[in-house]
C-alpha cells in the first residue's frame, strides 16, 4: 500500500541542542486544537501509532506527517517564525518540505535498515525477561519485538499483513533518557521483508523521535 508522507525540516540561525520530545512540546502547545500533533483527545491519550512524529536527525529538527498527519502539517508548517524549546528561542531561517507517496508493506526482497535514533524496544515486562536471558535469548526477544512493532504499526495504518514478517536484527545497547528516566535502548541495523518509508519510527515513544529508521543504500 501507499502512505502519504510529509517531512518538514527546520533550520535555525543557531545550533539547536534540544530533543524530539521538546520539539513535540512546542507544536503540541502552539497548535493544541490538532489532536494528531499531541496524541490526546479531551485529556485522554490516543493509543495508536502516531501520525505525526518529532525527531532530531543529525541535530536537525524534523517533523514527519503520515496520511492525515501529513494533511495537518500542510496547514500549519509555516504558521510560526520562531520555535521555543526548553525555554530557548530559535529563529527559523529555512524550512524544507518533501511530500510524496511511499511504499509500505511486505516485500519480496529483504531490505536493510539503520536505526538513526535509539530504538526503545522493551516495556517493563520484556525488560525483566531481557536482563535475565542469555545472548541468544535476548536476540530472539528483540526480533520478536521488532516483528510486533511492524504488526502494530500495520494495524494502525489499516494494512492487512498478507504473509509472515521476517526480521534479523543486529543492535547494541545504548543508554538513553525518556521523561527524565534512564532507559535501555538499542542502535544498529536490521534486515526484514517489509518496506518502511524512511524516517518512520518503530517501537515505543516514536512520537518523541525514538526508533527512527532509514533504508541502507
Amino acid at each position: 500500500m501507499d502512505l502519504k508522507i510529509l517531512s518538514l525540516t527546520l533550520t535555525s540561525t543557531r545550533p539547536i541542542q534540544e530533543s524530539g520530545a521538546q520539539l513535540r512540546g512546542f507544536f503540541a502547545t502552539k497548535f493544541n486544537e490538532y489532536s494528531l500533533l499531541h496524541q490526546h483527545d479531551a485529556d485522554k491519550f490516543i493509543y495508536r501509532y502516531p501520525m505525526v512524529q518529532y525527531k532530531m536527525i543529525h541535530r536537525t529538527p524534523t517533523v514527519l506527517g503520515i496520511n492525515e498527519g501529513a494533511e495537518v502539517l500542510k496547514e500549519i508548517y509555516d504558521e510560526y517564525d520562531k520555535i521555543t524549546l526548553n525555554g530557548n528561542e530559535y529563529e527559523i531561517a529555512e524550512r524544507g518540505i518533501t511530500y510524496k507517496k511511499e511504499d509500505f508493506g511486505i516485500s519480496e526482497k529483504l531490505i536493510k535498515y539503520d536505526f538513526l535514533t535509539p530504538w526503545f524496544a522493551l516495556n517493563q515486562e520484556n525488560y525483566r525477561k531481557y536482563i535475565s536471558s542469555n545472548n541468544e535469548q535476548q536476540a530472539a526477544l528483540l526480533n520478536r519485538n521488532l516483528v510486533g512493532n511492524l504488526l502494530s504499526m500495520s494495524k494502525s495504518l489499516d494494512y492487512q499483513v498478507p504473509d509472515k514478517i521476517k526480521c534479523h536484527i543486529e543492535v547494541k545497547e545504548q543508554s538513553s533518557s525518556l521523561k527524565g528516566n534512564d532507559i535501555i535502548a538499542f542502535r544498529g541495523f536490521f534486515v526484514t521483508n517489509f518496506q518502511i518509508p524512511d524516517l518512520l519510527g518503530l517501537g515505543k515513544s516514536v512520537s518523541r523521535g525514538f526508533g527512527t529508521v532509514k533504508r541502507c543504500n
